[in-house]
């Protein structure tokens, strides 16, 4: 099976910093990628070269076997990339659905004058779009809010809302961001349990950063792991959880948990 996205000897410098090194790695159509890897390790810096935030200084990101290079995040996410972030970045003051509304316009059917003017055609392609993010919404178990304030949600919806929002673009690569950021052990396994869901019922191909080992080794088909923008290992949860230099760099060698 030919991998989905293709990272290709990757590095980048800021100025004098080198924070990724010769990054390589695939992801397989269907399957959860995790990269780990101790703060500073370069996970986010990947995931802002892979979206188009960054442009790599050396190598390229393949995306369906297609390069990335110089393409800009909105392109990017039109192709099939779409991400979540660290720190929850919903517009706050807005409803919850007028939040999946905004990803969701990225693939509305109607031209700017005609909407504009509201033609017929216009209404029709919008209140699709309305009918298909409340739907969006039901499946998320936001139904119920979505006329609500989305800065008004619990800590948990707003973080189900911004997958949302991200399943909105109808990608076919999911970037999640340390998604369990913020949570206590239950939680986490509801979390676990919840992109079970997601990714089969959506058929979503997901790569994450996350730090709660739990959910990575549970959840995750591969795992890649970075220790100063470089990789150190990369296998399945088994193998990386036994190697040495996982141990020694991240895991520890008490009860392999950070």
């Amino acid at each position: 099976m030919k991998p989905l996205l293709e990272v290709r000897d990757v590095t980048m410098r800021f100025g004098g910093l080198l924070a990724v090194s010769d990054l390589s790695f695939e992801v397989t159509p269907g399957h959860a990628h995790g990269i780990i890897g101790p703060n500073g390790a370069g996970k986010t810096t990947a995931f802002n070269i892979i979206t188009g935030i960054y442009a790599p200084t050396a190598g390229d990101v393949l995306f369906r076997g297609e390069s990335l290079a110089g393409q800009r995040p909105s392109n990017i996410a039109r192709r099939g990339i779409a991400r979540t972030f660290q720190n929850i970045r919903l517009f706050r003051d807005l409803t919850v659905l007028d939040n999946v509304r905004i990803a969701s316009d990225a693939h509305a059917r109607y031209a700017l004058p005609g909407a504009m003017v509201q033609l017929p055609a216009a209404r029709r392609a919008e209140q699709e779009t309305i009918t298909r993010c409340l739907d969006l919404l039901e499946k998320f178990g936001l139904g119920d809010a979505a006329y609500e304030r989305a800065g008004d949600l619990s800590y948990g919806s707003q973080r189900r809302l911004e997958i949302a929002r991200a399943m909105a673009l109808q990608p076919a690569l999911l970037l999640l961001d340390e998604p369990a950021a913020g949570m206590n052990s239950a939680e986490t396994l509801k979390l676990v349990e919840f992109l079970g869901w997601l990714r089969d019922h959506f058929s979503v191909t997901m790569l994450l950063i996350e730090h709660h080992m739990q959910l990575v080794m549970t959840f995750c088909d591969r795992i890649t792991v970075l220790d100063f923008g470089k990789t150190i290992a990369e296998g399945t949860a088994a193998e990386v959880r036994s190697n040495p230099k996982v141990i020694e760099a991240y895991l520890g060698p008490e009860d392999g948990h950070e």
